[in-house]
């Protein structure tokens, strides 16, 4: 990378986060390579989790990213702070093992006010147990009409932490698609080929990919991402030993892969994120990226619920929307300020470059 002694640090932040995260960096090519590489991406939204894969590998289109889960290679389910990620299926058990734990014990005052005990809890996961065995897979509302039927109470919210719960102790998995749905499997029978890390090796594994994904990233970005301590954060780092390097910007000390360093992104690139890419929700602090000032706009009300951002240089400068017509996706853009004529070029390439992804043509409103 050329010489950035004269670049503020935030803008140097967000260059070499660019770098790590593979946005507009060539490299990945596979629905498959983007989700190892990243380890793991939010997809509680799970068109806009698709769209976060397909930008990292501009040739991928949203077809390969459902291959890709009908498949079993990639897979979603609940690894970490209780919220839904695309993962490398490989990789789900063993994160599972280390994050999970708190997890489960940070939702036992929301099983208690579900009426939820640890009866119900078995006798549901023999009644799925039974239900997909053999690789049968099952749909949210099949399988919650089983458990229902099994004499377990799935009312309220009670169904939707049944399922967590199984998932977070490594009985089910998300699967293939049926329909617009994806279905529930058994997690041994759905991931057939699983890695196994003792302790020390999985919070060496997560530190090294989190920061070579992300980087640079500070400890306590990696312990709001994971829902770890900090005491195994800080493990995790000291297995890695030499593997990471650290950078320090505003007096910070920040952690990355080296070779993010000798690489720099196009200067003048337009990128259409969705909503809960790990661009900005991958950091405890996203100031670097998005202005506090702007941090309204793209999530309204403070209620966890992120906009989809259109992304100039690094820095977040508005938001956008989509509408599928017959035949085509219109983008509009919502911009806090005039683009830059230099960049209304890349803007368009960006929005053909998610049209393209959908297979469709895209076109400005």
């Amino acid at each position: 990378m050329p010489s950035t002694s004269f670049i503020p640090a935030g803008r140097r932040l967000t260059a070499l986060r660019l770098v790590s995260q593979r946005i507009g960096v060539s490299g990945l090519s596979t629905p498959g390579d983007v989700v190892r590489w990243m380890l793991a991406m939010q997809a509680q939204d799970l068109p806009g989790a698709k769209w976060s894969v397909g930008l990292r590998a501009s040739q991928t289109r949203e077809a390969a990213v459902d291959a890709s889960f009908d498949s079993g290679e990639i897979v979603r389910s609940w690894p970490m702070r209780g919220t839904l990620h695309l993962v490398p299926a490989e990789d789900l058990g063993w994160m599972l093992q280390l994050t999970a734990p708190r997890a489960l014990r940070s939702a036992a005052s929301r099983r208690a006010a579900l009426g939820i005990i640890e009866a119900d809890i078995e006798r549901a996961r023999a009644i799925v147990v039974a239900s997909l065995t053999g690789g049968r897979a099952l749909t949210r509302a099949a399988i919650l009409a089983s458990i229902a039927g099994g004499g377990v109470s799935t009312a309220g919210q009670r169904g939707y932490h049944l399922l967590w719960y199984l998932a977070q102790t490594g009985t089910l998995v998300l699967g293939a698609a049926e329909g617009r749905q994806q279905t529930f499997a058994l997690l041994d029978e759905w991931v057939r080929a699983p890695r196994r890390l003792d302790r020390d090796e999985a919070l060496g594994e997560l530190a090294y990919r989190y920061f070579r994904s992300h980087g640079p990233a500070t400890g306590r970005d990696l312990v709001r991402w994971s829902g770890l301590t900090m005491a195994d954060v800080e493990r995790g780092i000291a297995v890695n030993g030499n593997l990471l390097t650290s950078l320090e910007l505003d007096g910070v000390r920040h952690l990355l892969a080296p070779e993010a360093l000798a690489q720099a992104p196009a200067a003048g690139r337009v990128h259409l994120l969705p909503g809960f890419d790990e661009y900005l929700l991958g950091y405890q602090d996203r100031t670097a990226a998005l202005a506090s000032e702007h941090s309204a706009a793209v999530v309204p009300g403070g209620n966890g619920m992120f906009r989809p951002t259109v992304v100039a240089d690094g820095e977040v400068v508005g938001t956008w929307r989509r509408t599928l017509k017959a035949g085509e996706v219109v983008i509009e853009p919502q911009l806090w300020g005039p683009l830059p004529s230099e960049l209304r070029d890349p803007l368009v390439e960006a929005t053909g470059a998610y049209g393209a992804f959908l297979g469709r043509p895209a076109r400005l409103a």
